[in-house]
C-alpha cells in the first residue's frame, strides 16, 4: 500500500462530500426559506453515515444546523 496515495484519496473524497454537502444544505434553506417554510432562526439536526461496503463499515455522524 502507498500511503501517499491511501491519504490522498481519503482527502479527495471528504473534500468532495464536503463541498458537495455544503452546497446541497445552502440550497434547501434558501429554497425553505424563499417558500416561507423557515423563518431563518431555526436549528436542524443532521446525520450524515459513511458506507464502505467492502470493508463492512458503516458509521453515523451527527450534529445540529443553526441558522442563527
Amino acid at each position: 500500500m502507498d500511503q501517499e496515495t491511501f491519504n490522498l484519496s481519503i482527502r479527495k473524497l471528504l473534500k468532495m462530500v464536503g463541498v458537495n454537502s455544503q452546497r446541497e444544505i445552502e440550497q434547501a434553506v434558501h429554497r425553505a426559506l424563499a417558500e416561507g417554510r423557515l423563518k431563518g432562526e431555526e436549528a436542524f439536526a443532521a446525520r450524515v453515515t459513511l458506507e464502505i461496503p467492502s470493508l463492512g463499515v458503516k458509521v453515523p455522524f451527527e450534529g445540529e444546523i443553526r441558522l442563527k
